[in-house]
């Protein structure tokens, strides 16, 4: 560790140097030489640096994203290419030209962070051995090796001696109490922080390699932790403890306002953001105003929670924009959703029930006597063709003949008795259908 603190000691002196102001803050608070003044000038330093991080950790998101999204093509190029390993590598680098995708973009924050770390190790380990580094002097070298905290120095470890833990002015026990505990602090926070990652912004929707590789990194992040914690300084483990609880909010507060799509944290946002806007009747903020935006423009490649969204918001008797805004809709101008809901809220619109067998005979026989029926009733003489209007028998002719014959006739008032007798003369009722010349006649 000291030779891999030793390549970023170019490093140590501006790291020092920001150390040396906090603590002349901190110092004319707690007091020059107490562990207060120091452990929060190690504290400050790594929330300078975060802040200064955060343009590569949205970065590190946007990548780590990207890579989700590009997993399904990967896997299919790896399985096309099994046997060319020199051409897998060339499609891999394809698609990441193609899509603008740079798997390191994921390490990005780490590997920024490093050079810090090292050159903070490199200048505690200079303090626990007595000499001075950077633009720590000889009194702030004195002051930092009387500085305790919880009992434990500054720059003692976890495996030091008895005698090295006495020479700081302090107890082996209580250093390694306290050492332990920060360590275990430290890999608790770190298997929280990859936890909630896997387990609320991970679009459940795709099963990939690299969702596996994440569950074996949160397991294995903190067991490296815990092994490379015992060397550590405790000046050291207050710099780790602090990035690790920082990175652990900022992921909290990243899932919570832009979570992954698909994800568990997206469905438990929208129904927030939902809510929110069913009370207010509109959208507030403006980083809401985007998502609403986002999920708008994807229109019919929207996932399960966004048409869910869309859907509660219709039925609100509200419509989102493309413009990220939402406004009063008219339930009687509303269209039907995407998953077959009429907008508004009303019922779904139902099909037919399917009739049994014996309803469907027994419908048929129906209708057939209902036709016949009607087909009695209704003899309209523009409905028949000249050839069959009127016969001499027919009792509805309008002929004074046919009166009088029909008057002196009971039969010939009765209904339907036209129909029967055009029967018996073997006509057909309607129009009849042509013979076929080779029938016989």
């Amino acid at each position: 560790m000291d030779t891999i603190a030793s390549l970023f000691s170019f490093i140590t002196t501006p790291v020092s140097w920001v150390i040396v102001q906090f603590h002349s803050v901190y110092g004319k608070i707690f007091g020059p030489d107490t562990g207060w003044a120091w452990g929060l000038s190690i504290v400050s330093l790594v929330i300078l640096i975060r802040i200064c991080l955060i343009p590569l950790f949205v970065k590190q998101i946007k990548a780590t994203r990207a890579m989700q999204t590009l997993q399904p093509e990967m896997k299919k190029i790896q399985e096309r290419y099994k046997s060319d390993k020199q051409r897998q590598s060339e499609e891999m680098m394809k698609l990441y030209k193609e899509s603008g995708t740079n798997p390191l973009s994921s390490c990005l924050p780490i590997l920024a962070q490093s050079p810090f770390f090292f050159a903070l190790y490199h200048v505690l380990n200079g303090i626990a051995t007595g000499k001075t580094i950077g633009v720590i002097d000889d009194q702030l070298l004195e002051s930092a090796r009387k500085a305790h905290i919880v009992g434990a120095p500054l720059a003692a470890k976890f495996t030091d001696g008895a005698d090295k833990v006495a020479s700081l002015g302090a107890t082996l026990t209580d250093v390694r109490v306290v050492t332990a505990v920060m360590i275990v602090l430290m890999s608790a926070s770190q298997f929280f922080t990859q936890r909630q990652l896997m387990t609320k912004n991970v679009d459940t929707t795709v099963k990939t390699p690299f969702m596996q590789q994440q569950k074996m990194l949160m397991y294995v992040f903190p067991v490296m932790f815990a092994v490379f914690g015992i060397n550590f300084p405790v000046g050291v483990l207050v710099y780790w403890l602090t990035t690790n609880v920082w990175t652990m909010g900022q992921q909290m507060f990243v899932i919570r306002r832009n979570p992954t799509p698909g994800s568990k944290a997206q469905a438990a946002f929208l129904e927030r953001l939902q809510k929110q806007i069913g009370h207010h009747k509109k959208v507030r903020g403006r980083g809401n105003t985007n998502v609403i935006k986002a999920i708008v423009a994807k229109g019919r490649d929207r996932n399960e929670f966004e048409r869910k969204f869309i859907n509660g918001l219709t039925k609100a008797g509200l419509a989102a924009q493309a413009d990220g805004t939402v406004v009063e809709s008219d339930s009687s101008v509303l269209t039907e959703t995407e998953d077959g809901t009429p907008a508004g809220g009303g019922p779904k619109r139902q099909q037919p029930k399917r009739q049994s067998k014996a309803k469907r005979q027994s419908g048929t026989v129906q209708g057939a006597a209902a036709g016949e029926a009607g087909a009695t009733r209704a003899d309209e003489p523009s409905d028949v063709k000249p050839s069959l209007e009127k016969t001499a028998a027919d009792p509805e002719d309008d002929s004074p003949k046919t009166k009088q014959a029909g008057g002196n006739n009971k039969q010939g008032n009765q209904p339907g008795s036209g129909q029967r007798s055009r029967a018996k003369s073997g006509q057909r009722k309607g129009q009849q259908r042509p013979k076929h010349p080779s029938s016989k006649k």
